[in-house]
């Protein structure tokens, strides 16, 4: 009777350490899916893109002529591409304020390549889509040369 003791006793000492490595294991599971969870919830987010604007009304402004280099001239006619943000059609003021201060002086060489002129244009419409935003609202979103003539 004594061995059937030890032999009943000994599988029970070997059930408590496999419950004991399955506690542990299942508590560490659960604390590593809750590590994880919590990094997934606090975890700093990725700047999501700005929706692109949508386009408005179209400015149309009225032809200048600008002072190039050497003796040049410049006659630009550009309308400007508003977005449903803008409360009216934006004033072209301040467009051709700066599309004057940007070409002025400008050599007709650089302007006469396409190249070129695709550079001024992306300055251009930097320079004239910044000038427009009030409070984060993008007024204008593209300028258009409708006329593009060097003399």
């Amino acid at each position: 009777m004594a061995d059937e003791k030890k032999t009943e006793e000994t599988p029970a000492k070997g059930g408590g350490k496999k419950k004991l490595i399955m506690i542990i294991a299942i508590a560490l599971i659960a604390l590593g899916g809750g590590g994880f969870g919590g990094y997934m919830m606090f975890a700093p987010k990725k700047a999501t893109a700005e929706p692109a604007p949508t386009p408005g009304v179209v400015a149309v402004l009225d032809a200048i002529t600008i002072n190039l280099a050497d003796g040049h001239y410049l006659k630009l006619k550009m309308t400007l591409q508003a977005t449903t943000e803008a409360a009216e059609a934006p004033d072209g003021s301040k467009a051709l304020d700066i599309a004057i201060e940007q070409f002025s002086n400008q050599s007709e060489d650089e302007l006469l390549t396409t190249a070129g002129r695709d550079k001024a244009k992306k300055e251009l419409v930097a320079k004239v889509v910044k000038a427009y935003t009030v409070e984060k609202k993008k007024e204008v979103m593209d300028i258009y040369f409708t006329t593009f003539v060097i003399q």
